[in-house]
Order: C-alpha cells, then structure tokens, then sequence
C-alpha cells in the first residue's frame, strides 16, 4: 500500500533550506495498521503529508496504492485522494453550515458516486449518528464531530486510512470511544491504517510501531 524511497522534504528559509524529513524508507502492507510516534517536530505530519499528496516532496519517491505521487499533477492527486484515501485530523475540518448528512455526502458527490447520500446515511448509523443526521457541527460534541470525520473518511471505502491525532481535542474518555471505533472500522474494512499519535497505549494496539526522529526513522 506504502513504498517510501529515500523521501526527502526540505523548506527554504532565511538561514537556507529546513529538512524535515532526511530519507525515509518504508514498507507498508495493505491491511496493516502502523503507530506513528515521535518527538513534536520529528516529521511526523509531513510524512502524513507527503503521503496523501498533500504535500510534494522534494528528493525520493512516494509510490501510494499503486500510484507514484511524484509523476501526479494537482488535479490527479486530488482525484487519487477521492478513490484511495480516507484522513481524519485532530481538527475535524467539518463545514459548519452543512449538516452531518451533508459532511458526509459531499467527498462522495465529488467522486461521482450515484448513492451519496444513501453511503452517507449508512456510514453515519455505523458510527451511532443515525439519530444525528440533520445537525449542525454546531449543534454536536466534539466527539459527535469526529465520528462525522470519521463517517466521512470511511464512507467512500479507502484501501488507506491517515489518522493525525484524532483524538487530540477530546476528553480521554471520549477519545477512548472514538478510537475504538476507528480501530474496528479498520478492521472491519480490511484498510490500511496509519496512525500518527503520542499515546503509548494507541501505539501499542497496532501491528507495528515507526519511531521517527529528527526526520529519520529511528526505530
């Protein structure tokens, strides 16, 4: 699912160019759920980054669900993030004038999908929402709101799931129950999980730990 080469980024700066990330290698199986860890500042969401095509790389190869990253222009990585990816943030990133229903529908409207609304529907029952489909952010808990993110990253079916600290705006039992669900969704799903966190104990519940420092792996 994930074949990383050498990956570099590296940002211009007054002082001269920043590295971020100094070579990075990896494998990643699909069906796997990795525990990304690190220092603040170790590169951790850039790679996350770099890897939805979020970000271009500036030395090294990205190769994502059969694609390399590096030979798509903007609108073809925006369309690889459509049919490969599902991304949850710490922020939920909902539009606050639409409804849960609405969050939901909208990447699946843009990928083309004649039963937006219908996946949208389904996938919000599935996280227990079904009673809140015509609300508002506004009208939600944070924890409502991320499991409209998450409805929205798994409706449309992504082979890959980048999680960046989901539960990093939530109470810690909330967080508990949000990350639960994800885990069973992936599960469920059969998707690659990527899981940036600082949490020890959501580390340890995945298949595998990456230990990034100083933009390396280090463990």
């Amino acid at each position: 699912m994930i074949r990383l080469r050498d990956l570099r980024l590296s940002i211009p700066a007054a002082s001269g160019p920043v590295d971020i990330l100094r070579g990075v290698d990896l494998d990643v199986p699909g069906g796997e759920k990795i525990g990304l860890v690190g220092p603040s500042g170790s590169g951790k969401t850039s790679l996350l980054m770099l890897i939805a095509g979020l970000e271009r790389a500036t030395g090294g190869a990205a190769r994502v669900a059969g694609h390399d990253l590096e030979a798509l222009d903007e609108d073809a990585r925006a369309r690889f993030r459509l049919a490969h990816l599902g991304i949850v943030f710490q922020s939920f990133h909902l539009i606050a004038s639409m409804t849960a229903l609405e969050n939901v529908a909208v990447p699946l409207e843009l990928a083309g999908r004649p039963d937006a609304a219908a996946r949208a529907e389904a996938a919000l029952r599935q996280v227990g929402l079904g009673h809140r489909l015509s609300h508002r952010p506004s009208q939600l808990s944070g924890g409502e709101q991320q499991r409209v993110a998450l409805a929205r990253a798994f409706a449309p079916g992504p082979g890959l799931l980048l999680a960046d600290e989901p539960t990093g705006n939530l109470d810690t039992d909330t967080g508990v129950r949000v990350m639960d669900l994800l885990f069973a969704l992936s599960t469920e799903t059969g998707s690659t999980l990527l899981l940036i966190t600082h949490d020890p104990a959501l580390a340890a519940r995945c298949d595998r730990t990456i230990g990034l420092r100083d933009g390396r792996i280090a463990a």
